[in-house]
């Protein structure tokens, strides 16, 4: 296992913390006019996302931790399990709901996702941040009705509800950016 100090830190490091896994959000290096120097770290429980922020004398170690990140493809679910196929192994692999993550309404069957795990115990998946969506549910586009700040209620084929513009129909295409739920354009 590698060590890290806490004057190695960086935005994204991963360190483990009282048998906790960390990442950096935010660091600075402090150096008072009196007194020994810190860092001023902001940093997030990858399991359970809380932010919380502490200082660190610099020569503080900790040991790194090493997060897999793995390509899934989303396969199925049933109930409250969602199953991923393994790109290499073809094992399928069950996470539970509360895994996911928002972004999760917008996947569709045979969307590869990153799975984040430490030590063989998946916490985390991500999602691709962009998806191209039919919609299946919308009041009728009118013709000529180009305003582009004005939106409806649409719903896409995951069943997940995004606002469109008033232009968008029944069977279009569009692509939505996962990580805000926002409409970006027509798919090309």
């Amino acid at each position: 296992m590698a060590t890290i100090t806490a004057g190695d830190f960086r935005n994204g490091k991963t360190f483990e913390m009282d048998g906790k896994v960390m990442q950096v959000v935010e660091f600075q290096h402090v150096k008072p006019g009196k007194g020994a120097a810190f860092v001023r770290t902001k940093m997030r429980n990858v399991v359970t996302g809380a932010v919380t922020e502490t200082s660190f004398n610099p020569t503080a170690k900790f040991e790194e931790a090493f997060v897999e990140r793995k390509d899934m493809a989303y396969s199925y679910n049933d109930g409250d399990l969602y199953y991923f196929m393994d790109q290499e192994t073809y094992d399928m692999v069950p996470l539970g709901a509360d895994i996911l993550g928002d972004a999760f309404r917008f996947v569709t069957e045979n969307t590869v996702c990153k799975t984040l795990s430490y030590k063989g115990n998946v916490f985390g998946l991500e999602c691709p941040n962009f998806m191209d969506l039919e919609v299946t549910e919308t009041e009728p586009g009118l013709a000529g009705n180009t305003a582009t700040n004005t939106l409806k209620p649409a719903t896409v084929e995951t069943g997940a509800e995004v606002k469109v513009p008033l232009f968008i129909n029944i069977g279009d295409k569009i692509t939505i950016d996962t990580r805000t739920g926002e409409y970006l354009g027509r798919a090309k």
